[in-house]
């Protein structure tokens, strides 16, 4: 994980947040998630499918990455998080996680 561009703060979309550090271009990788299989729900779980068959529990700060209906990054099926624009030093990462989550 890019910790030089991202830190974990308190966030106004829910508890803690992933903000950039520093300006950050799109494309650029800022990391791979560290995770575990789960075999259930909760907390910092990622389902990679719709039927929740290809799950994991995230295990990096890239965990605190919140969700928001216009994203500014996306999890890839191969484990890493991309900027999908330019994001401004302060600003919160956010990633669409579908429409289950309001």
């Amino acid at each position: 994980m890019r910790k030089d561009l991202v830190e974990v703060k308190e966030s106004p979309v829910h508890g803690r947040g992933l903000f950039a550090r520093a300006p950050i271009s799109r494309d650029t990788v800022l990391g791979v998630l560290k995770t575990q299989a789960a075999k259930g729900d909760g907390p910092y779980v990622l389902w990679l499918d719709d039927e929740g068959k290809e799950r994991y529990r995230v295990l990096c700060d890239l965990r605190f990455i919140n969700h928001a209906k216009k994203p500014n990054v996306a999890y890839y099926d191969d484990l890493t998080v991309v900027a999908l624009k330019n994001i401004k030093a302060g600003q919160e990462l956010l990633h669409d996680y579908g429409d289950d989550w309001a």
